[in-house]
């Protein structure tokens, strides 16, 4: 007897143009099977959960109501995007979420034709939306264009710019504002829920549009009627900015009620101009724990299947960079009063809670705004105070000017802590890590220093911390290989570099998490190995009598070959009368799709044995009596 699906309404929607044959009142049923989909799907793989439960129903809806893909959809991050991957025909490749060759952890283009932007950094989303919003405008298709954003994004300035900009347009648009915090609304209720589905329908509008023809052409009374209606508005519902803005502002109403969501759509989509819709959602909706603690299930990495609960991973007996970085703040805090950190809507993931918690008045969580982040940190360094800035690589992109103008050109004493350096692995290359070296060794004024171990990092952030300029340290994610930790806290010797093993042929010249595989892969070799530590300034002298000592100088390091810090090298060996032969390791010029940390660093060679193999191919052209007993010379 053939065993009783558990999802019967789900599994018969293999894309939404099946979703939308259903009648509405099935919906619900759906929405029920899609939660409990969902959460065992990502109960297995793990990953983004609670966002995407929040978006269940307002999933559900757009896709009913709106004719995807021709009709474009942009959701904004992308982490509540899973069950909009269930609902245009990824069901099935579920299982394999995030893992190498699978399902991206993000909206990709590439992946589905529903996937009309990709995504994985904050608050894009409206930008985006305009701009195919004006080509369906030039372009006479007829095409709806829907932009999702969630209220953490809205704290971005690059999300008002689209705002400001598209109010001063008359492009269809529909911006949902999907607030899961509550951090702007107050109570939804059935007066919000019934004003939002009067005003999104056609007697509203068209009774709206008829006065303001009426009252063109007298202005006093035209303005006088304006304002009226925004502070009639503005008494019950909280839209006064977004009118203010050029939107027509619905809402707030509630984001898991589909009697009243589809009409709200159904009315919307046939209005002209920029609108906004604001709705109000749980985080983790449907799920008890993530409902109690939508952050710590923001990301997961497995659940209990009989619980429920997150699984927790096995505890390590060293501790994560993150935590290296965690711990060193609030000792250094304790020791110096000027210390105060700040982090871009990141506590938790740069290691901060204890901090924030122990050091509240010197703790600033600035929300998803990365430039304001930098140039805020540049403000207390003029004052005398010492910034820490965590910050992952990846997001530390959004600030580039702000580094350099701010920071850099007036030479303030603001230390980076940048965490997530070099590959990050599940969440792919919108989160990798891969260029912070290439584009800030080039600044000039600016200390970059990336740690080989836990106990190195720990004296790096203090080395940067004493540090009279701005200063950097890169660390990898993950745990580093065990090293002791050293309470007292040291400055390193700036630009200097530390021989690890001494050999005569090939010089491996490592930076950072590249160290301890360049050693292992050293093994084989009659190579030195030189822990560089220092990318700006480099240690000159050691790296000009490595190449003296040497036949081959191979670098390596977790960033983009080109720009990196092997390229820094080439620069300075260029003007060598007779150079050693050299090979750089590191990212190859591409993006690196997602898989595990270790997969990737194997995709890339930058493991000990994808270093041994390149040192082996280098050898085989010019120097094969260095080859290892036993290594194929073929």
């Amino acid at each position: 007897m053939q065993e009783q699906s558990s999802y019967p309404l789900l599994e018969s929607i293999d894309s939404p143009d099946d979703l939308r044959h259903l009648a509405e009142d099935q919906l619900p049923t759906l929405a029920v099977q899609l939660r409990d989909y969902l959460l065992e799907s990502v109960g297995k793989t793990g990953g983004h959960l609670s966002a995407g439960l929040g978006t269940v129903e307002l999933t559900i809806a757009l896709h009913f109501i709106y004719n995807t893909p021709f009709d474009r959809l942009i959701w904004d991050v992308g982490h509540q995007s899973y069950p909009h991957k269930i609902l245009t025909g990824r069901r099935d490749q579920m299982p394999s979420l995030r893992q190498k060759g699978g399902l991206a952890g993000f909206p990709k283009r590439e992946e589905s034709e529903y996937d009309t932007f990709g995504v994985g950094h904050s608050s894009t989303s409206i930008s985006a939306a305009l701009g195919m919003a004006i080509a369906a405008q030039k372009q006479t298709t007829g095409r709806h264009i829907v932009s999702v954003i969630g209220d953490g994004a809205m704290t971005a300035g690059m999300a008002f710019e689209a705002l400001n900009h598209a109010g001063d347009l008359d492009a269809n648009l529909l911006v949902i504002l999907n607030d899961n915090e509550m951090s702007i609304s107050p109570p939804v209720g059935g007066l919000s829920n019934y004003l939002a589905r009067i005003m999104s329908g056609k007697i509203y509008s068209n009774v709206r549009e008829s006065g303001k023809k009426v009252l063109k052409n007298m202005p006093t009374v035209s303005e006088l009627a304006r304002r009226a209606e925004e502070h009639v508005k503005g008494m019950v519902i909280p839209g006064t900015l977004f009118e203010e803005l050029g939107f027509n502002y619905i809402g707030p109403i509630d984001g898991h009620d589909l009697n009243v969501l589809i009409p709200t759509l159904r009315n919307l989509r046939d209005h002209k101009g920029p609108q906004f819709l604001h709705i109000i959602t749980k985080k983790g909706k449907g799920h008890a724990p993530s409902e109690a603690n939508p952050c710590e299930y923001h990301a997961v990495t497995a659940l209990n299947e009989e619980t429920g609960e997150s699984v927790k991973a096995k505890v390590a007996t060293t501790p994560t960079y993150t935590q290296v970085f965690g711990q060193w703040l609030c000792d250094m805090a304790a020791q110096d009063s000027r210390l105060q950190a700040i982090t871009p809507a990141m506590r938790e993931g740069s290691g901060m809670v204890r901090f924030s918690q122990d050091f509240s008045e010197r703790y600033h969580d600035v929300g998803i705004a990365e430039q304001h982040a930098v140039t805020f940190a540049a403000g207390l360094a003029c004052e005398g105070i010492k910034p820490v800035v965590a910050i992952y690589s990846t997001f530390l992109q959004r600030a580039y000017d702000q580094l350099i103008h701010d920071v850099a050109i007036q030479k303030l004493p603001v230390l980076f802590a940048i965490d997530r350096a070099g590959l990050v692995g599940p969440d792919g290359p919108t989160h990798a890590g891969s260029f912070d070296v290439s584009f800030l060794r080039c600044i000039p004024n600016l200390l970059l220093m990336a740690p080989k171990d836990e106990n190195e990092c720990r004296q790096m952030l203090y080395t940067g911390f004493q540090h009279n300029g701005p200063a950097a340290v890169r660390y990898p994610r993950g745990r580093g290989p065990g090293a002791e930790i050293q309470e007292e806290m040291t400055a390193l010797a700036i630009g200097k570099a530390e021989v690890l093993r001494r050999g005569k042929d090939i010089a491996i010249l490592a930076f950072g998490s590249m160290v301890i595989p360049a050693l292992e892969a050293a093994k084989d070799f009659d190579a030195s190995v030189i822990n560089m530590r220092f990318i700006k300034p480099l240690d000159r002298e050691t790296i000009i009598e490595a190449a003296t000592r040497h036949d081959l100088i191979v670098t390596v390091e977790e960033n983009a070959i080109m720009g990196g810090a092997g390229s820094a090298i080439n620069e300075l060996l260029a003007g060598m009368k007779n150079p050693p032969r050299i090979i750089n390791l590191g990212i190859p010029d591409r993006f690196i799709e997602h898989g595990s940390r270790e997969e990737l660093l194997a995709e890339c060679d930058l493991d000990s044995t994808g270093i041994r193999h390149q040192i082996e191919i280098a050898l085989r052209d010019f120097m094969p009596e260095a080859l290892p007993l036993g290594a194929n010379s073929k």
